[in-house]
């Protein structure tokens, strides 16, 4: 049985929707690149990114392919080819099955999926027919389940023959083949909605420029463990049809500021935080901990006075001092003048406590960022700010902020990320298995979780410090830049070797990530 692990994250890359992917295939004619030669390109390619990350040895597989009749099909089929001339396979032991047998006699009908289909019936491979009626047991043996039922063209729900194709595949996969998709899993498409039928794939051979309805909170389990497959588009006609991109650790630290070798505390930025209340203490620790872990230089953590004793016991390195300690002092007198504030982890929504989040907005019209978390968020719903805010809600908090239900969040999160960072001028870094960041002018980021250990109780409150510690030392505050760093820094936490495979203590996701961070921004 192959490994069905989930693979590591990815560079920023274009995401486009499925309309978008329609527009860059009309347009690459003009670049020279006729359907039938973009077919071959990409059936070749998911051959070789599959074969090189899952076929580790020459073994002859059985291999069915799932086909529909569009070029989604032509290009799983050219896969098949491509394994069998490699020796991946053998012919008489693999298999495709189809609705019905297209006529294959005219020139006039000549297809990508005909040319396909003539190229693997001459190579021996036998061919079924849904029309003529499939025992399931005919796939007992088999291996690989290539999904080419429908790609990104598909509108609305999948339907009749696709529909029991996808069904068939579904039962077949529990235990027996592994379910590999070809673009997205056939029923995905930008208007998909839970309880709609779908493929659920091991892994899924993502053409580059990738699709942005794969990484839909609500669709992203079904694709499995996404593999890019790219080398078919030239970047040039990429780039002018990305609409989002997806955000991993490696280019997103490059765009955060390294520490100098001869920087001391406070050129590594001063972080302020208020937070914690009757019951919450451990948010406002894990806060602390999460800036003192991604670099800030001091951390100075504001708590009521009942929680002084606790929480000064439990912050080694970090200013602890309680609420009101200090009266009179302002941002203008006060020896500790931060570069970024975080309001919000385990405080509560009192009426002080919105007095305390007003007390902050002149310093955010003077450019000093405020990271808003949890109960400061809710706090903050009617405030329209200067765009120096991000705000970090999981997806029931981000309901309660629009109004909008989470149901329909996690199925297609752009549009309301989009509409509330321009209105409210504000950054915003959804968290769900799989992050967004938002900006105010429009430009998404998608970030690729799917790891249980960021959805522990205190995760959140790690990743808040973790983004207050970035916009910190930022300069001149970039919200999208500080979330999509921020956050991959948290995935990768969370896949550190002795963390990975264990449910653990959030603490130790600051720890891993300050190994991680230094790695990346120390000298």
């Amino acid at each position: 049985m192959m490994d069905r692990k989930p693979l590591a994250d990815t560079a920023f890359s274009g995401l486009c929707s499925a309309s978008g992917a329609k527009a860059l295939d009309e347009e690459a004619s003009a670049w020279g690149l006729n359907p039938f030669s973009l077919v071959e390109a990409a059936g070749r390619a998911c051959a070789k990114v599959f074969s090189g990350t899952y076929l580790q040895d020459k073994r002859k597989r059985s291999i069915a392919v799932f086909a529909g009749k569009g070029n989604n099909a032509a290009d799983a089929l050219v896969m098949l080819k491509a394994l069998i001339l490699e020796g991946y396979a053998q012919a008489p032991a693999c298999s495709v099955l189809i609705p019905h047998i297209p006529d294959l006699s005219s020139s006039e009908t000549k297809t990508p999926f005909s040319e396909a289909m003539l190229a693997v019936r001459k190579l021996g491979v036998p061919v079924l027919t849904w029309e003529a009626g499939i025992d399931p047991s005919v796939f007992a043996k088999t291996d690989v389940i290539i999904d080419g039922i429908n790609g990104t063209g598909l509108i609305g729900p999948l339907r009749s023959i696709a529909m029991e194709m996808a069904g068939m595949i579904n039962s077949l996969r529990s235990g027996g083949p592994f379910v590999v998709s070809v673009d997205v899993p056939s029923g995905n498409f930008d208007g998909w909605q839970s309880g709609m039928p779908i493929i659920a794939a091991d892994a899924t051979l993502a053409l580059e420029p990738q699709k942005i309805c794969l990484y839909f909170p609500a669709a992203r389990p079904f694709a499995g463990a996404i593999l890019p497959v790219g080398g078919i588009f030239p970047p040039a006609l990429i780039d002018k049809h990305r609409e989002a991109e997806l955000a991993g650790w490696e280019a997103a630290s490059a765009k955060i500021p390294p520490i100098p070798k001869t920087a001391y505390k406070y050129e590594r930025g001063l972080v302020e935080i208020m937070a914690g209340s009757s019951g919450s203490a451990g948010a406002a620790r894990l806060a602390a901990l999460g800036a003192q872990s991604a670099g800030a230089g001091l951390v100075r953590l504001i708590v009521d006075p009942s929680l002084y004793p606790v929480a000064a016991s439990g912050c080694s390195g970090i200013m602890v001092v309680p609420d009101g300690s200090a009266p009179g002092e302002t941002a203008e007198n006060s020896r500790f003048s931060p570069n970024a504030a975080l309001l919000g982890p385990g405080w509560g929504r009192g009426e002080d406590r919105m007095r305390l989040l007003e007390s902050y907005l002149p310093r955010e019209k003077q450019g000093i960022p405020l990271i808003l978390d949890a109960d400061a968020i809710l706090l903050a719903k009617d405030i329209v700010f200067n765009g120096n805010v991000l705000i970090t809600p999981h997806p029931g908090e981000f309901a309660a902020y629009t109004g909008i239900s989470k149901k329909e969040i996690l199925a297609c999160p752009i549009p309301v990320l989009r509409h509330f960072a321009a209105i409210k001028k504000v950054y915003i870094l959804l968290k769900s298995h799989v992050l967004y960041a938002a900006c105010p002018n429009g430009r998404i980021g998608v970030i690729d979780g799917m790891n249980p250990l960021i959805a522990a109780g205190g995760s959140g409150d790690v990743l808040a410090g973790f983004c207050a510690a970035i916009a910190a030392r930022q300069g001149r505050f970039d919200g999208y830049a500080c979330a999509c760093a921020a956050a991959s820094l948290l995935i990768q936490a969370a896949e550190t070797e002795g963390i990975k495979g264990a449910f653990v203590d959030p603490s130790e996701l600051a720890r891993a990530a300050s190994a991680i961070a230094g790695a990346a921004w120390l000298p």
